[in-house]
């Protein structure tokens, strides 16, 4: 007992030293859409949904869905979450410990069969196989791990029931099937265990030989008699009903519908006869090779990995037929020999490496992939098992010591590149490079390169893998994509829209009598979405913009994101009116998408009707609480309906919002606004400095913050602030009318000032503020009659405006009482003394005092500081104005992007959320 936990210990040690830097990777490949994208982990959607959707978090009813329904896996995945969030870490941790839970029951299993050292030896393989790092160190893997504690522990709870020959412990009977059960909802391979069994029950528990089939066969002619006992025909009998219950729930479940994959997922999948089935039975040699030698290990295995095998004069068909005649070798010597403890392990070896991997090898139906490492993962150990039991043969004829030597070189071997192998997982880019070194014909590892450099800015030499991508498939849609996206990117816009025509002009005509909707892959419509982005940046081309989402639309009623994007196509033609019912439309196909209940109180702001607009925002946030936009916007809307307690929850969603970015400037400057709603001048500035110190050219931010100083005597201290912001935009005009107000009275630059009023006149010659503070210039300069003449233009302009028409008569009668010639040019030209220009500066009457009034556009002071309101910085939004069209490896796709929004005096104005995405086409396990 003490050697076994020793050799226990051993091998959970060699599971941590071979996967601990494991631990430092992050999310890569399936791992982005199976987890950062998946609405299903997190805590605020309803825990059901686990159980009705993928698991990618597509509904299995949808066509779209991968049909891959494991709601215990996703399970885990969101108490990981619910522990660490996105941090990758804490996922990697899960998946390295439940690895070496799986090996400890696998040595124990395997001591069921094997002496103790020959158990630990199968164990010690399994740990540390190559093979299994992208089930371990990919966070979806978990999947394959998962399952497999319960497809063991069914196997060793029915060995328990089938112990005794005479009784049947249905305790335990129930354990299996209910761990079949299990095994089956983490990963549908668990459910070939109950094959497992039952090759246990008939050949190892009931002892059950090649001459007793031959005499059941014959005897089923005349009188039929089973060679077992009646409690095994019990347990078979309990066993069957059982999968064959699962196997109808699982039918049910998926809508008695295959997943739809397309023909770069699996090229042979639609290759003609024969080609096909020689290349999928080929491919079970492959499997069994890297089993053998798992030196050249890639991430993806489909498009042009594996050649189609096209006629029997192939040589790779030769190795077809080697690893036929070696398995069926295995099966003769289990039937032939006199040894019954080998027959034993080579015919629980071979169920062990075949049942668990017929579901992945698309003999009884296509999958999504070529070859897959993770699904090896089960059928290992059956090799692992068969290993360990050669090892004892060689330990007995040709020595321990050689046997010891060979089984640490091949640990170490094997240990060693499974550590090394993990280093791949650290980055999406490392993971396809390394794929990329072993394999040069998958256009998709390319198309991912080049989406990995693009995430870092580098689109130059992005473009240059996907246009690799574009010459070893010529055909794929997505690479076309992939060059059009990029040049959009460099800003070469007529070359993307021609790589977008051509990825338009290979997607599949329509045949007559046949759907065009069962035929076209969802991701592939990306082109039209990305084709009518480009072209909606020019104006005059909305309405083309708009027929390329009614012609994606007419493919596929279901496609919401083209919804999406025709709704801000029509926001924009200012249709708000349709732009509400094509949302509308888009909720019957997907009425859990936050973007679209989003986009519905955009449509209600343009109308103006703020309750309704706040209502769909809220909803919005009710499906995703995490929701950027909806709770920026609605929390801008809130402050402007002005009462306190809603101010309060809009401050509650800015500050939510700054927990999850600090470093967004626009969160600051709402949360400067709510505080200057609450006459909380500190705080505001607080919040103002921050928003400029995060983005320098904030006009918003920066006029509001000298505004708020002005307005609190420190004239002095807002002046940087105003010529840093005529600096970004030389056009604004309220920033250079108060930057004029503090130039006269407090800096006294008039020539400054004079330069402030007179660029407000090039930017609107009719503008009465800066006309009017020109002619107080004049004034503060003792030029009365340019100032006269100056105040007769700005009357005749507005002559509605009192003030200006208090200031002329003033002025004149200045001019009347000095008995000034208004035809004499030498007074236009003279100032007068100090003291008689002082008498205007400081002339405390009513009319004099009212000069600076329009400085501020002759506002209270509460109505200057709602004139911060006036905000025409961008505000970002989720719209996505550049497809970003990759391989990605996921099922479903949300959108994602930016566009902008402007909010005015009273409403949130153009927002709206876009639908543009990576291409999730790649097929998964």
């Amino acid at each position: 007992m003490a050697l076994k936990h020793a050799l226990s210990t051993i091998v959970v040690l060699a599971c941590v030293v071979c996967y601990h830097n494991s631990c430092y990777c992050g999310f890569v490949f399936d791992d982005i859409s199976a987890i950062k994208d998946n609405r299903d982990l997190r805590p605020h959607t309803p825990l059901v949904n686990v159980f009705y959707n993928d698991f990618w978090g597509t509904p299995m009813h949808k066509e779209q869905s991968h049909k891959s329904y494991r709601p215990l896996c996703v399970l885990t995945f969101r108490w990981n979450y619910l522990l660490w969030q996105l941090e990758p870490m804490g996922y990697h941790l899960v998946n390295m410990l439940l690895h070496s839970v799986v090996c400890l029951m696998y040595f124990r299993m395997c001591s069921m069969f094997l002496p103790e050292l020959s158990s630990f030896v199968a164990a010690m393989l399994f740990a540390v196989h190559p093979i299994h790092v992208e089930a371990v160190t990919g966070v979806v893997g978990r999947a394959e791990t998962l399952s497999s504690v319960f497809f063991l522990a069914a196997f060793m709870l029915y060995t328990k029931a089938s112990r005794n020959k005479r009784n049947t412990g249905w305790k335990y009977m129930c354990m299996s099937m209910a761990s079949i059960a299990t095994a089956m909802l983490c990963k549908e391979q668990g459910i070939t265990v109950a094959g497992v069994c039952a090759a246990y029950e008939i050949f190892v528990s009931q002892k059950i030989r090649l001459s007793d089939l031959k005499y059941m066969i014959k005897s089923a002619k005349s009188s039929y008699h089973l060679p077992w006992s009646s409690e095994a025909t019990k347990r078979l009998s309990a066993l069957g009903l059982t999968t064959v219950c699962l196997l109808l729930a699982r039918l049910q479940i998926m809508g008695s519908q295959l997943p739809v994959f397309t023909r770069f997922d699996n090229p042979a999948s639609v290759a003609p006869t024969p080609s096909r089935q020689l290349t999928y039975h080929y491919l079970i040699s492959v499997n069994l090779w890297l089993l053998l030698f798992p030196c050249d290990l890639c991430c993806d295995w489909t498009m042009g990995t594996v050649p189609l095998v096209e006629s029997f004069l192939d040589p790779r068909n030769l190795s077809t037929v080697a690893a036929y005649v070696f398995l069926a070798l295995l099966v003769i010597a289990a039937f032939t020999t006199e040894n019954k403890q080998q027959s034993v392990i080579i015919i629980m070896s071979l169920a062990l490496l075949i049942l668990p991997f017929l579901p992945a090898s698309n003999l009884f139906f296509p999958v999504g992939f070529v070859v897959a490492e993770r699904v090896l993962y089960m059928p290992s150990m059956g090799f692992c098992l068969l290993v360990g039991y050669g090892w004892s043969i060689l330990a007995e004829k040709q020595g321990k010591k050689l046997a010891w030597i060979a089984l640490s070189f091949l640990l170490v071997m094997h240990g060693t590149k499974t550590y090394l192998r993990n280093w791949d997982w650290e980055t999406e880019y490392s993971i396809f490079m390394s794929g990329l070194h072993v394999n040069q014909r998958n256009a998709k590892l390319f198309n991912n390169v080049g989406h990995a450099l693009e995430g870092q800015g580098k689109y130059t030499d992005a473009l240059k893998y996907f246009q690799t991508a574009v010459n070893v498939q010529q055909d794929d849609i997505g690479a076309h994509i992939n060059v059009g996206r990029t040049y959009n990117h460099l800003k070469m816009f007529k070359e993307a829209e021609e790589a977008y025509l051509r990825a338009k002009s290979l997607l599949p005509k329509a045949k007559p009598g046949e759907s065009y909707q069962a035929r076209i892959a969802p991701n592939h419509l990306n082109v039209f979405l990305n084709l009518a982005n480009l072209i909606s940046k020019n104006s005059t081309r909305l309405e083309e913009a708009d027929m390329l989402y009614r012609q994606a639309i007419s493919m596929r009623a279901d496609y919401t994101q083209a919804y999406i994007n025709r709704g801000d196509i029509l926001i924009k033609l200012n249709r708000t009116k349709e732009a509400q019912e094509v949302y509308e439309r888009a909720l019957l196909y997907d009425s859990n998408n936050p973007d679209i209940y989003y986009n519905l109180g955009v449509v209600f702001l343009e109308q103006g009707k703020a309750s309704q607009a706040l209502a769909y925002l809220d909803k919005a946030l009710e499906f995703d609480p995490e929701h950027e936009q909806a709770l920026l916007n609605s929390a801008i809307l809130l402050q402007e309906l002005g009462r306190p307690e809603l101010r309060k929850i809009a401050r509650e969603r800015l500050l939510k919002l700054l927990a999850k970015d600090a470093t967004n400037e626009r969160v600051h400057f709402n949360l400067g606004m709510l505080a200057m709603d609450d006459k909380n001048i500190e705080e505001a500035e607080h919040w103002f400095r921050r928003a400029v110190h995060l983005k320098s050219d904030f006009r918003s931010a920066l006029f509001n913050l000298a505004l708020l100083m002005a307005d609190d005597h420190r004239p002095l201290e807002a002046a940087p602030f105003l010529n840093q912001l005529v600096k970004y935009h030389p056009d604004h005009i309220k920033g250079l009318i108060l930057l004029g107000d503090i130039y006269i009275n407090n800096i006294k630059d008039l020539d400054a000032a004079e330069n402030c009023y007179r660029r407000i006149l090039e930017l609107d010659p009719a503008n009465i503020q800066g006309l009017h503070n020109l002619c107080v210039v004049h004034v503060e300069r003792g030029k009365l009659l340019l100032a006269q003449s100056c105040l007769e233009r700005a009357h005749r302009l507005a002559p509605s405006e009192d003030y200006v028409l208090r200031h002329l008569q003033i002025v004149q009668n200045r001019i009347a009482k000095l008995k000034l010639n208004p035809n004499d040019k030498q007074y236009l030209e003279q100032e007068v003394s100090g003291d008689e220009q002082s008498k205007v500066v400081s002339n405390k009457s009513k009319e004099t005092e009212r000069k600076t009034e329009p400085v501020v556009s002759g506002d209270s002071e509460e109505q200057r500081y709602s004139s911060r309101v006036v905000n025409t910085e961008p505000m970002f939004v989720k719209n996505v104005d550049n497809i970003d069209y990759a391989y990605v490896d996921s099922s479903e796709y949300s959108a994602r992007g930016s566009s902008v929004s402007n909010f005015s005096q009273t409403r949130l104005k153009s927002t709206r959320v876009g639908a543009d995405n990576d291409d999730p086409s790649s097929g998964m396990s």
